[in-house]
């Protein structure tokens, strides 16, 4: 096995798990829809797709939810309600802890919106804790687009197998895996942290 440069990790359920229910009850109970259809609305429309490439912006998101829901409260309270959704996975958080110990660059590449980062920037303090952010809403396009993973490699400057790079969906996993990253399909912090202690990332 080559020994990788750096270390690239996805945000959502690699480093935090996040479930959009909560949102969507917590947007159900100020508007006309039922939790499920907020939630299917969200998950489903095109909408979240346009807020995390960068097509729309906050204001406009919200907007957009509030005319087809009947959301009866402010954006502040719609970018709680939507944001606030996330816990941390501590046993991941432990091994970046350990890889920074170590003196490994890291890297957060991420599908994501500005709300959503924005309320993990203030409530969770590994966040700031990385070399850079490759954020999907920052440069117009969201994985598994293979412009994306370029601007990982620009911003990181390796390539190839000097990048290692763990996400939990497959399909993104793949195409840094075809330009030559070492990968891991994330699944457990117990099988990821296997793979970097056999790259040798860690120390003794």
């Amino acid at each position: 096995m080559i020994r990788p440069d750096i270390v690239v990790f996805d945000l959502g359920k690699v480093l935090v798990d996040f479930d959009y229910s909560i949102a969507g009850r917590r947007i159900a109970a100020r508007s006309r829809m039922s939790a499920s259809e907020v939630q299917d609305y969200i998950d489903h429309s095109p909408l979240l797709f346009r807020y995390e490439t960068g097509l729309m912006d906050r204001r406009q998101f919200f907007e957009e939810v509030r005319a087809t829901t009947g959301f009866e409260g402010s954006i502040d309270e719609f970018a709680q309600f939507f944001a606030d959704i996330f816990t941390p996975i501590d046993r991941m958080l432990d091994l970046h802890a350990r890889l920074r110990a170590a003196g490994v660059p890291t890297f957060i590449f991420s599908n994501t919106n500005d709300l959503a980062i924005e309320h993990i920037r203030r409530n969770f303090p590994f966040f700031s804790q990385f070399d850079a952010h490759v954020l999907s809403y920052e440069h117009g396009s969201m994985k598994p687009d293979a412009k994306l993973y370029e601007v990982v490699e620009r911003t990181t400057g390796r390539k190839g197998h000097e990048i290692f790079y763990l996400d939990d969906r497959i399909e993104n996993a793949e195409v840094g895996l075809a330009r030559g990253w070492q990968v891991i399909h994330h699944q457990t912090p117990e099988a990821s942290t296997a793979r970097i202690e056999a790259l040798g990332l860690l120390g003794k």
